[in-house]
């Protein structure tokens, strides 16, 4: 785990406790093994310097920091990194790789705000803001913070099965151990994103009724628009079209029902809007990959014994 001043600790801190408890052998390191100050302020102490250690997997954390001049890092990273079979950032630590010469030709992800810059500052990598987390071979890229808990556990579930990750993921008391291609944007978040009144109630009309007609029709009628300036002004203000954020809507909505176990497929395919479980099928296999029943039975939360 590289360590620099100005590092973002949860992106640190997260990682270290999914590996930690997985029981992986977890050195920190940073340029003369110096202790380092993270952007909210806490002091970590480096077990050493990078070149003391030839790791299995390295983790290149993000954070302020990485705006800075971190040279001895990105060095180390490019003399380095073909010796290590794999290698892991966390949010704005993508830029540490990009510039280290890593991420040229992979298709990559990192927070959302910074994917516009890492594109422009590097037009040879291919920057998708859109999951949580992106695999490309031995090389991996991570949304914002908590995404960063993703992404090790999905390495760990790589290297010691799925049980031993969902294991640890109830001990971190997290609600859902999610799929990579989970987007960083929920449709509960982005309903707090338009600026128009009428445009929020819309949101939340979607949200809370996803089983109702969500036309652009009758969407435009509720915000008081004829379809054509909905249509425009929905896609101005909350970054994608009418059609798709409603697809996203149910999509989410489907997910959390069947992970909380509440009712069959057939009942979750009319509650979320979907109407058969067929067209329900269709959507979770061109967004998730898996089936509803597939996805239920990975990612609903396993009681734990009292």
């Amino acid at each position: 785990m590289l360590l620099f001043d100005g590092v973002q600790s949860l992106d640190v801190t997260g990682p270290m406790e999914v590996f930690a408890g997985a029981g992986y052998r977890v050195a920190t390191a940073s340029t003369g093994g110096a202790p380092v100050r993270t952007s909210s302020g806490l002091t970590l102490l480096p077990d050493g310097e990078p070149g003391d250690r030839r790791p299995d997997i390295l983790v290149v954390p993000g954070g302020p920091g990485t705006r800075a001049a971190q040279q001895g890092i990105v060095d180390w990273i490019r003399a380095n990194a073909g010796h290590v079979p794999r290698i892991m950032s966390v949010c704005s630590g993508a830029f540490l790789l990009a510039e280290a010469g890593l991420l040229s030709g992979r298709r990559v992800t990192t927070h959302w705000s910074f994917a516009g810059t890492l594109a422009r500052r590097h037009p040879d990598v291919c920057v998708d803001p859109e999951p949580i987390f992106i695999r490309d071979g031995r090389i991996s890229t991570s949304a914002g913070v908590t995404a960063g808990i993703d992404l090790a556990l999905a390495l760990v579930e790589e290297d010691l099965g799925r049980d031993t990750a969902l294991t640890i993921a109830r001990h971190l008391v997290m609600f859902l151990r999610r799929p990579a291609n989970q987007t960083q944007f929920s449709a509960q978040l982005s309903a707090q994103v338009a600026a128009r009144p009428g445009l929020r109630e819309v949101q939340r009309w979607i949200a809370d009724n996803p089983a109702a007609d969500l036309s652009v029709e009758e969407l435009a009628r509720r915000a008081s628009l004829s379809p054509r300036q909905f249509a425009r002004a929905f896609t101005a203000e909350v970054g994608q079209t009418p059609g798709r954020y409603v697809d996203a809507t149910r999509l989410e909505t489907a997910r959390r029902l069947l992970e909380d176990g509440i009712g069959g497929i057939e009942q979750v395919a009319r509650a979320s809007g979907y109407g058969t479980p067929e067209a329900m099928r269709r959507a979770f296999l061109r967004v998730l990959g898996v089936s509803p029943s597939e996805y239920q039975r990975r990612f609903r939360p396993v009681p734990m014994e009292v």
